[in-house]
């Protein structure tokens, strides 16, 4: 009896750290392992157009025009929301930011009107173009090699631009809005990527 546990103990114990490196296998590469500038760009993209396209997604359609006011805040409370952008305007500006990314990257002059995206206001329509502006901004990162991803170019971003830290700078652009596109989630009793009002 005793030996038959043993053995049932050895296997499971087998078949656990089996688990454990094919697991570890399908998180990626090995540390040290050198990997495409495609590859490595396209993971972080993923990251943030997963995030961004979850909350256009969760806000209601009717609530595109919101913006934060005063009238959310406690009674005497100093704000200031002079020019604040509206959830849609918010949402239009990345799209709009990442068409002129990717056309800085990959120099291929954007297939939409950059500047008519600003005036959208149908949740619909919005949802569809930020959807379009992430694959253009895959498709810019698909023209990164090794040879070019850090050659300097041509853009009125801050910093030293090549094409690999615009598409870092383009990450960090989104999360930017998307920190903000949360909180507007959050004023309106909405839980980012739920949809639907939080847990009491």
């Amino acid at each position: 009896m005793r030996l038959r546990m043993m053995l049932v103990g050895c296997v499971l114990g087998f078949v656990s750290v089996a688990a454990m490196a094919q697991g570890g296998q399908s998180q990626g590469p090995a540390a040290g392992t050198i990997v495409d500038p495609v590859k490595a760009y396209d993971s972080q993209l993923n990251i943030v157009e997963s995030e961004m396209m979850g909350v256009v997604k969760a806000m209601p359609a009717e609530k595109y025009g919101f913006a934060p006011s005063a009238a959310i805040f406690v009674p005497g409370q100093t704000v200031i929301f002079d020019k604040v952008r509206t959830f849609a305007e918010q949402a239009t500006h990345v799209a709009q930011a990442n068409y002129s990314f990717a056309a800085a990257i990959s120099g291929v002059k954007p297939d939409v009107d950059v500047a008519a995206i600003g005036k959208m206001t149908s949740k619909d329509d919005i949802v569809g173009t930020l959807a379009g502006s992430y694959a253009a901004m895959h498709k810019a990162i698909g023209t990164l090699t090794v040879a070019n991803a850090f050659e300097v170019i041509k853009t009125q971003e801050p910093g030293l631009q090549t094409r690999g830290t615009l598409v870092a700078f383009t990450v960090g652009h989104c999360f930017d809005h998307y920190g903000q596109m949360v909180e507007y989630l959050r004023m309106n009793g909405l839980v980012p990527g739920g949809g639907g009002p939080p847990a009491k």
